[in-house]
């Protein structure tokens, strides 16, 4: 009887509710030593079976296919991730085997035996696959719509389908035991590939969206990556080191550096490409500045507030952060974190066309291709003591605040948008001590972040689910 929510273990008792038609017959698909375990100790009278499992954390261990549904905490198996799978803390009771979490599963039954642990663990090493080897969220690999999250306290980029919104792999980046904090991620606009920067590792590592693995990286001068960028036509990567100020080019293709300089750029916190002037725009962290450079190198320096240049905070400065382009390139989007604007500026000449007041510390922005929507998370927005954070809905036509959402978020920064079936993804990186208990612990060491989804459409929550992952979700990317 397998619980995966510590808050719902009551419910694991003989379930009121109504059973399914006797004539009802699951096809579990497990392989028969998996199934052993999982239906029948697992989904029986008052757990996870049809009946009950809506009182025992909304898992229904009845099938193959309804494990991969995930709980009302999110996935609790992640092929090939036995040391990210929730589900293995709870029946694990030998620490030296693995991460343990009470109470121990099954509720009020035999724990499970070492081999048995092993067994489950072992399947999952090989991909938890049904009984005939098909890996769960395998087939359409170059078209499947997916989700790629960086998680700075684990050294993980978390990969969600679009379609079941749970985590379907967790691919380990980086190189070292160290955590190396990766930073921010792109994707190349046709979908193929994803780029990852570290914050704590002089390297940028290249994934394979179809096959969810690292696949190349090159090594920089210096670490302290804060920003990476990928130029429209998917074949040059720019590179930033924060602390020395330092750019480099990178062929996305052999992974192999172009050219580094330094030309005074300072304290980078956002890029974006224009698709029409071929260059890069970049903004400075404190004060008012961002920068319009070419390919060579070379740039020109402006301002949102049109005062003299400065790259210092203080009081009234914007302190801009991320920077979007409109989808027809004649205006972009800065979020100014000091003042809780997003400033509206004209492609054509570079100045202001209008500041819009959002909430405290804006951050992310994306962009919507079915709704005439600008998308704003505002990370310190605070609503109270375990809700912070909100995101603005913009009518980026009107420069109108459609909507705040006020959800139950905490610390959201990383936000990625799938227009196809209208959802909106907020991921909230929950490392203060302050914020939501974790449901459960993980491997790493810190605080469990977690995400929301909502639907773009009616701007209402599209599920209740607060999906929890590891260690600090901090920056997303739609594949397409």
């Amino acid at each position: 009887m397998l619980i995966v929510s510590v808050f719902q273990v009551v419910s694991c008792k003989r379930s009121k509710s109504t059973p399914p038609p006797a004539s009802t017959e699951v096809q579990h698909n497990f392989p028969d030593d998996i199934k052993a375990i999982l239906v029948d100790k697992c989904a029986t009278s008052g757990c996870h079976n049809q009946a009950s499992y809506k009182g025992a954390g909304n898992l229904l261990l009845d099938s193959w296919e309804h494990l991969f549904d995930g709980s009302s905490n999110g996935a609790v198996v992640v092929p090939y991730s036995p040391d990210n799978s929730s589900l293995m803390y709870f029946v694990n009771t030998d620490p030296n085997l693995g991460t343990t979490t009470e109470p121990t599963m099954p509720y009020n039954g035999t724990p499970l035996s070492k081999e048995e642990y092993l067994k489950l663990r072992d399947w999952i090493v090989n991909g938890a696959p049904n009984k005939d080897g098909m890996v769960p969220f395998s087939g359409n690999d170059a078209l499947r719509q997916k989700i790629y999250m960086v998680q700075q306290g684990c050294d993980l980029v978390a990969v969600i389908d679009a379609e079941k919104q749970v985590v379907m792999r967790y691919i380990k980046v980086g190189k070292t035991y160290a955590t190396e904090q990766p930073n921010n991620i792109v994707m190349s606009p046709d979908g193929q590939y994803a780029y990852v920067s570290f914050w704590n590792a002089n390297l940028i590592q290249k994934i394979d969206t179809k096959t969810d693995k690292v696949v190349a990286e090159v090594e920089t001068p210096r670490a302290f990556q804060k920003a990476i960028q990928i130029d429209e036509s998917g074949l040059k990567l720019i590179v930033c080191n924060w602390y020395t100020h330092d750019m480099i080019w990178i062929d996305a293709t052999t992974m192999s550096i172009v050219k580094t300089f330094s030309n005074g750029i300072r304290n980078v916190s956002g890029f974006a490409s224009s698709a029409t002037s071929g260059s890069f725009y970049i903004t400075s962290q404190f004060g008012n500045t961002f920068y319009k450079m070419l390919l060579d190198g070379s740039f020109t320096t402006h301002t949102i507030d049109g005062n003299a240049s400065t790259t210092i905070s203080a009081q009234g400065t914007p302190d801009p952060s991320g920077i979007l382009f409109s989808r027809d390139n004649r205006k972009y989007f800065i979020t100014c974190t000091n003042t809780a604007e997003v400033a509206v500026m004209d492609a054509k000449d570079d100045k202001r066309i209008t500041t819009i007041s959002v909430g405290e510390n804006p951050q992310e922005m994306v962009l919507s291709k079915k709704q005439p929507y600008l998308f704003v998370s505002c990370t310190n927005d605070t609503a109270s003591k375990l809700e912070v954070g909100s995101v603005y809905v913009i009518n980026y036509n009107t420069h109108e605040v459609v909507k705040k959402i006020r959800g139950k978020f905490f610390q959201p920064k990383g936000i990625a948008l799938d227009d196809e079936k209208g959802l909106l993804f907020i991921f909230s990186r929950n490392d203060d001590k302050n914020g939501p208990p974790p449901h459960h612990s993980s491997p790493c060491d810190g605080r469990n972040g977690f995400y929301n989804v909502y639907d773009i459409n009616t701007l209402e929550p599209y599920t209740s689910t607060r999906f929890e992952v590891t260690v600090d979700p901090y920056d997303a990317v739609s594949r397409f």
